[in-house]
């Protein structure tokens, strides 16, 4: 067996590089979620319409910082006496010429809601990449914006553990923002409780699983001969071919956070129990027998040169998309949206080149396209410990004129006539050509709107799904939204939801971050060993995770199971 420590220095040097350049590739460019490799981020780039919900004028009570009539809370539908300044965080994604703090629809909202309740309303920049870091930074300095959030639970368990978010009075919210409340209550009951206390409120989520797309190229099926593949074996025939015909290979990233790569390898063996001890997506379960395969699997086909062989420098999406319009790897998995150049920069590179939604049940080795099933739930908030009785009332209002259905629509669409129009069935068709003072950012402004809403929607299935046709893909490619529209329908079923614990997992937050980074080390040395000595390393390697924090997590999770405290569903 090759020497372990001469492995950490051989991995150690890959990561290095591939920290290197993720910094590089990172400035000005958006990291994105790993797929259903990255669930969490799962829907996170998803797409923009509008909310069909009954409307609602958005006020509260009547007289201004005056008690209610019930005595309990002060009436604010007037306006602070004095002003307010409540800090919402956005996260910066780093789009060119776009202002994430000040722009048309910062000052829209300062406009229409803020100046109407003597409301300063602050924008505070997260990057998207740099998110946790960002937020640890601000929690530890006391200056964390009044919301705290995040799209996976185990994070956001986290930030509450570093002592950030208040205990809320979920009256308080139902009265200062009573349509906002009418929508989640049930949401906000039934998941954001934890250690007995409310502490989570959610964006409400109508999940939609077909702009989670793996590209594939189509021209290269065809140039070789092949079919779309259907299972793991039959696309690594593909790409035995491919690299025959001098083509690319299989596209993969290091993954580094948002942990669902080992979803195509589960089959119907496994039960609760295991989904609620192994399923973290803050922390991999490097121990698991998915993991092992999902190794294993890569192992072989970096060995036999049918993997991508940087995959370990490719720690984002934007990495992924490189390689991908480059024309070295030839699949590339992302959140698909009518604004993303994947497809464009391919063909300015290549005239030639046509590309197809895979099958999913060509990641894993039965076929069956498993997925990360999202919660009932988008964002995950929490209100800063550091916020004050006046500025939550300004948030709760907040976030009850938001969701109200036409301030939604604008900011999901923006202007009539400019930035969109509507077709003969009432939907918005944007423009992608518009390029004045109203335009939107390149994720169709979610950044602004995902507080309320995770996927904007009709309430209606077929108008959503005419919608999504327009707006997910970029004209010309909407084939590409009917395709993966079949197989989320063909795999349906396959569909796992992560059992959310009622307790904080201390463990986890205690041994997340050491944890991460040998998953990254260690899961770089399997892959890249040779193949005889892969059950060596993978077991050393096994060994070190456990003793590392691992066996506490597992045990930790094992006690909350056996005693019920956790949701299944």
């Amino acid at each position: 067996m090759r020497n372990k420590r001469y492995m950490k220095k051989g991995i150690a040097a890959l990561l290095a590089t591939a920290i290197m350049a993720g910094l590089v590739t990172g400035c000005g460019s958006d990291s994105g979620a790993d797929s259903k490799s990255d669930a969490s981020s799962q829907q996170e780039e998803g797409s923009a319409a509008q909310n069909g919900s009954a409307a609602n004028d958005g006020s509260v009570a009547q007289d201004s910082g005056e008690e209610s009539s019930g005595g309990a809370y002060a009436d604010y539908s007037n306006g602070f006496p004095d002003t307010v300044t409540i800090q919402i965080p956005v996260y910066d994604r780093a789009f060119e010429g776009w202002n994430v703090t000040d722009n048309y629809y910062t000052r829209w909202i300062q406009s229409e809601f803020g100046d109407k309740y003597n409301i300063k309303v602050e924008y505070v920049a997260i990057g998207r990449s740099t998110e946790v870091q960002d937020y640890m930074q601000l929690i530890a300095a006391k200056n964390a914006p009044d919301i705290i959030m995040h799209y996976d639970m185990p994070q956001a368990v986290s930030y509450y553990g570093e002592g950030a978010m208040q205990t809320l009075d979920l009256d308080e919210i139902a009265y200062y923002a009573p349509t906002y409340y009418g929508k989640l209550k049930d949401t906000i009951e039934k998941y954001g409780t934890l250690n007995g206390e409310n502490i989570f409120f959610f964006a409400e989520r109508d999940a939609i699983y077909y702009n989670d797309v793996t590209l594939i190229r189509q021209d290269w099926l065809d140039a070789v001969g092949a079919d779309m593949p259907t299972n793991r074996q039959e696309l690594e025939d593909v790409a035995r071919k491919w690299k025959e015909a001098g083509l690319g290979t299989i596209g993969e990233t290091l993954k580094v956070k948002s942990f669902t790569y080992e979803y195509p390898f589960f089959d119907d063996s496994i039960s609760e129990e295991e989904y609620a001890q192994y399923l973290d997506l803050n922390v991999a379960p490097f121990t698991w027998k998915p993991t092992e395969d999902y190794l294993r699997t890569l192992n072989t086909e970096y060995n036999e040169g049918i993997l991508d062989p940087e995959f370990y420098l490719r720690t984002d999406d934007a990495a992924w998309k490189a390689a991908f319009v480059s024309g070295n790897v030839g699949t590339m998995t992302f959140f698909i949206s009518s604004s993303t150049d994947a497809i464009s920069s391919l063909i300015a590179n290549d005239s030639e080149a046509k590309v197809a939604a895979m099958d999913p049940g060509a990641k894993g080795t039965t076929g069956n396209g498993y997925y990360y099933e999202y919660p009932p739930y988008g964002m995950i908030m929490g209100i800063n410990t550091e916020t004050t009785d006046e500025e939550r009332a300004a948030v709760w209002m907040f976030l009850d004129w938001m969701i109200q259905p036409e301030n939604l629509f604008y900011l999901q669409n923006g202007v009539e006539g400019e930035t969109y129009t509507l077709d003969a069935d009432g939907l918005a068709i944007l423009d992608s050509e518009y390029s004045g003072e109203a335009k939107l950012s390149q994720n169709n402004n979610k950044d602004y709107w995902c507080i309320v809403q995770e996927i904007a929607h009709y309430d209606d299935e077929e108008q959503d799904y005419k919608y999504q046709l327009s707006t997910l893909a970029p004209a010309g490619y909407e084939y590409l939204i009917e395709q993966s529209y079949g197989y989320a329908e063909e795999n349906e079923q396959f569909g796992i939801i992560t059992p959310i614990f009622t307790k904080q997992v201390e463990s986890s937050g205690e041994y997340a971050t050491d944890l991460n980074a040998l998953w990254q080390e260690a899961s770089t040395a399997c892959i890249t060993c040779a193949p005889e000595e892969f059950d060596a390393i993978y077991q050393e390697y096994c060994t070190e995770y456990l003793d590392a924090g691992y066996q506490a997590i597992l045990d930790e999770k094992a006690g909350y199971y056996s005693e019920g405290s956790y949701i299944s569903d």
